[in-house]
């Protein structure tokens, strides 16, 4: 495939001003800035300009700016903070900039300014001091863009994990899980995969529930009748999809080799592998939006906030895989930027 001659830069919103979220975004630039995706912060100017490390800041007035500014400096659309924040200090005065900068990078990616939007970690409870009904990033962004409903994807270098059941205790997460649920999540994964990250004909493996999936039920019988009336569905819609997967075998090196997304039924089912591959590297994606979302997969880091120990990895990751997604989501709308 070859990419757009002037791909669409990447909206990386502040998140948190109290976090690592300036830190790693100067960092990110370093790193970047001479080979691309070219990116842009919505983010107070001085605020950034005031970090340590920081490169030079072009204040732009539109993301069609960005492009020819990032080679030699981190562009910024400035959005002021009403008062200077603090490291390690959340502050609800200003969840409006926050939140606004999400609502900004939105509206511009649905209306096909840029090519994505990267998240930087935003602390859940500053913003629902402020008033912030949502779980997190991901419900409201399904809100913002009326996509939906979202799911969330973990990805790092050779794997990707999509948990059924997310942020809910584990006894209840098992309570709901049903087969019309593990399709509701299944297949938009699927979809996700051959639209955005361009695999033709995907492959997924699904998890089983219990310990070696069951054993034939004689270790629960959920695995038979949840999991693998879901798994026949999958088949008989045309996706390739395999298991129930022995939880405890499915992400041997080998066996990651075999499908291109494991659909795993609750929240660390999911996470542990990705982030004991590589907590460094690992990116949140989050599919069935009509826009492109990445996020790094950490928080906010408070305990870090300027202590120069922030470390940029995820959010480099998040920034290079947001512009795949957005290249393979332009070649659908455009088959001209596929190379005859």
């Amino acid at each position: 495939m070859t990419l757009p001659s002037q791909p669409l830069p990447l909206a990386l919103t502040m998140g948190e001003p109290a976090g690592i979220g300036g830190e790693i975004a100067i960092l990110a630039w370093g790193l970047l800035h001479a080979t691309g995706p070219a990116f842009f912060l919505i983010d107070d100017a001085d605020r950034i300009a005031a970090l340590p490390g920081a490169p030079p800041i072009i204040r732009i007035a539109a993301p069609e700016e960005a492009g020819a500014v990032f080679p030699t400096a981190l562009p910024v659309l400035h959005r002021p903070l009403p008062h200077p924040a603090i490291p390690g200090l959340p502050d609800p005065a200003h969840a409006p900039r926050v939140l606004g900068a999400i609502e900004e990078a939105t509206t511009l990616a649905m209306a096909g300014r840029v090519g994505g939007v990267v998240t930087n970690p935003i602390q859940k409870a500053s913003l629902t001091a402020a008033g912030f009904r949502h779980p997190g990033h991901t419900e409201y962004l399904a809100e913002l863009t009326g996509g939906g409903p979202p799911v969330m994807m973990l990805a790092c270098e050779g794997l990707r994990t999509v948990p059924v059941t997310i942020h809910e205790p584990l006894a209840q997460a098992i309570a709901r899980l049903t087969p019309e649920l593990i399709l509701s999540i299944a297949i938009p994964t699927a979809a996700a995969l051959a639209r955005d990250f361009g695999i033709a004909a995907p492959r997924l493996a699904v998890a089983g529930l219990n310990p070696h999936a069951g054993e034939a039920g004689t270790m629960g019988l959920e695995d038979i009748q949840i999991v693998a009336p879901a798994i026949a569905a999958l088949r008989a819609a045309g996706i390739a999809a395999t298991g129930p997967w022995p939880p405890d075998t499915m992400f041997t090196p080998k066996a990651r080799q075999s499908y291109d997304a494991a659909i795993c039924m609750y929240h660390d089912q999911a996470l542990i592998p990705v982030k004991t591959i590589d907590m460094a590297g690992g990116v949140n994606v989050t599919l069935n939006l009509p826009i492109i979302r990445t996020s790094p997969d950490h928080g906010t880091a408070l305990d870090l906030a300027g202590t120069g120990r922030a470390d940029p990895s995820s959010l480099v990751a998040a920034l290079r895989l947001a512009a795949r997604l957005a290249a393979h989501r332009a070649v659908e709308k455009d088959p001209a930027c596929v190379s005859p």
